[in-house]
């Protein structure tokens, strides 16, 4: 069911993205005690990447995140995550947005294997991310880590 679902999304994630008005993701900056962050990579877009995907019907923004941290990384929230900032994604995607998320209290319920959809996920050093990184996460991690003043664009 799961790999039909996503099938399913991936064929029509283009014209979704045409003929609506506004998309909506939701992503989490997952840090653990020693503020390592839980990075993903996906098999459609390269680099290390922020768990997290898109808002679906009638979901809210948070019952979004949830289910991505648990279906990507097996990561269950224990506590209300903060919101780090909302952002425009439309250089990617025309009236894209993204919601970004710290998350602080959560437990790792299991350590997904590799699927058609994540190949790794990995703990890294917040301050200091791979140079594989995707773009948004350098600068989000930047912002929170580094002070680096904050930019409304993914």
């Amino acid at each position: 069911m799961a790999a039909q679902k996503f099938v399913t999304r991936r064929l029509f994630q283009p014209y979704w993205r045409m003929t609506r008005g506004l998309t909506l993701g939701a992503q989490g900056i997952v840090l653990d005690a020693s503020d390592r962050v839980l990075l993903v990579k996906h098999t459609y877009k390269p680099g290390w990447c922020f768990p997290g995907g898109g808002v679906e019907k009638g979901e809210t923004v948070l019952t979004a995140l949830t289910r991505e941290l648990e279906e990507e990384c097996g990561v269950e929230l224990t506590g209300a995550p903060e919101l780090f900032g909302v952002f425009s994604n439309a250089n990617h995607f025309p009236n894209d947005h993204v919601v970004l998320y710290v998350v602080r209290q959560w437990r790792r319920t299991r350590v997904p294997e590799p699927n058609h959809e994540i190949t790794a996920n990995e703990f890294f050093d917040a301050r200091s991310p791979p140079a594989e990184s995707a773009p948004a996460v350098i600068k989000r991690l930047g912002e929170l880590f580094h002070n680096t003043p904050r930019d409304e664009f993914w």
